[in-house]
């Protein structure tokens, strides 16, 4: 089951897309720094992707769109469909989403500073695990959906 989430907490966050326009890449990019102290967390993503800057911007877009459909997630569905599938492709479990809360919320804090203020930080952490919630869901469906299909290929070939 999802979160609710409060009238409050969407309404901060919405209030930030104007800042996570202007600074989300830059947010992004220092995630990935903390997140990238853990050399096994380094090595699912694609490194190219990471130093063409391909991964922050993407991460970004995607954060900002969440910031500004937060009160009409249905327009996410196909976005969040996406993320869940490359997620499932490059092995990314329920036990990760955590280590990534834990660099996202301080990374907002380090860029915005004063701006990304206790209760600007609460919404967001509300907001994150709401929508790590939605896609830790659409994942587990996905790697069942995967080992049913190759019991399936197993069962076939006997």
């Amino acid at each position: 089951m999802s979160r609710i989430l409060s009238a409050e907490t969407r309404a901060i966050v919405n209030s930030t897309a104007p800042a996570l326009q202007q600074h989300g890449v830059a947010i992004t990019q220092r995630m990935y720094e903390r997140l990238f102290v853990d050399p096994a967390v380094k090595a699912m993503f694609d490194e190219a992707a990471q130093e063409s800057g391909e991964q922050p911007r993407r991460l970004a877009a995607a954060i900002l769109a969440y910031a500004q459909n937060i009160d009409k997630l249905e327009a996410l569905t196909a976005p969040v469909m996406r993320m869940a599938a490359r997620h499932v492709d490059t092995g990314v479990r329920p036990e990760h989403y955590p280590m990534v809360a834990n660099a996202l919320l301080p990374a907002i804090r380090d860029i915005l500073g004063d701006a990304a203020t206790d209760e600007v930080l609460s919404a967001w952490g509300e907001a994150y695990w709401a929508l790590a919630e939605i896609l830790i869901g659409k994942e587990a469906a996905m790697y069942a959906q995967a080992e049913s299909n190759a019991l399936e290929r197993i069962a076939s070939t006997r």
